[in-house]
């Protein structure tokens, strides 16, 4: 939040000062690439772009031979891929900082970002209640279980069945971790919602399926009218107004997904500050 509220000051300016950061994006990205080019730039370094066209893992070349080489090179990696298990080897052989920017299994950056978000809004989350409501095998829903265990809030996931999360990963949260089959108990006098696209990136011939199971799990106003007065929402975009989320709450007054998208500028700027020094 201080980097925010100073985001080029002569304490971060020059925190980069002749480094590089290496981007290998395997998946496209607006938000992620956006706010780490630009975090990087505005600590003073400068990074590089790596497409799936660009590198030669698209031709058969192993994560580890690329973690060994670009670390050499670079100062930081940050990795968005499709198996979490790739970005596990990348750290594995790195010999500098690897960041997750995003798996099929995790998407802890965002995360940075909204919990920012709630901080900023509502103040510590520790001990509110938040749910979660749609595909809960989704990235974003994962993290979220993590966030609960670490930050000791509750969290509820309303989803189909067929469309829960890992059963070891909300073991692991214990009891800070429901899952229900009704998006109306989940949001039940909650202090936030979270949502995210029904059909991910690699999901595209899955879509009809998809839209079909999770139609009943719509953000609308409606099931924000069973939250908290107070409660917030948030999406981790891109929104597809009328599926996942209606318009009326994504551009009403409890959306706070304009906040959450440029706090992953600052949230991240912190996380390689946190790494960088």
């Amino acid at each position: 939040m201080a980097l925010k509220k100073d985001p080029t000051g002569p304490q971060t300016a020059e925190l980069m000062r002749l480094q590089t950061m290496v981007l290998i994006f395997e998946k496209t990205s607006t938000r992620t690439r956006t706010s780490f080019e630009v975090a990087c730039a505005h600590l003073g370094g400068s990074s590089i772009f790596l497409s799936p066209t660009d590198s030669q893992m698209s031709r058969g070349e192993s994560v580890s031979d690329t973690a060994r080489i670009v670390s050499s090179m670079a100062d930081l990696i940050v990795m968005r891929t499709s198996e979490h298990s790739r970005i596990c080897t990348m750290a594995e052989y790195s010999s500098v900082p690897v960041i997750n920017a995003l798996s099929e299994d995790f998407h802890p950056c965002q995360l940075l970002a909204d919990l920012q978000t709630f901080f900023e809004h509502r103040g510590n989350i520790q001990n509110a209640r938040a749910a979660f409501v749609g595909d809960g095998s989704s990235n974003v829903c994962q993290s979220w279980i993590n966030a609960a265990a670490m930050m000791d809030f509750e969290l509820r996931i309303g989803a189909p069945e067929g469309y829960h999360p890992q059963a070891a990963l909300v073991e692991s949260a214990g009891d800070r971790c429901q899952i229900t089959t009704s998006a109306q108990e989940a949001v039940s006098d909650v202090d936030l919602v979270i949502t995210d696209t029904w059909t991910g990136m690699g999901q595209e011939d899955e879509k009809t399926q998809r839209l079909d199971a999770l139609g009943e799990f719509q953000v609308n106003q409606q099931l924000m009218a069973l939250a908290s007065k107070e409660a917030l929402f948030m999406h981790c975009l891109p929104a597809y107004r009328g599926q996942e989320v209606s318009a009326e709450v994504l551009e009403g007054p409890q959306s706070v997904v304009w906040d959450e998208a440029e706090n992953r500028l600052h949230a991240q700027k912190a996380l390689i500050e946190l790494l960088m020094t």
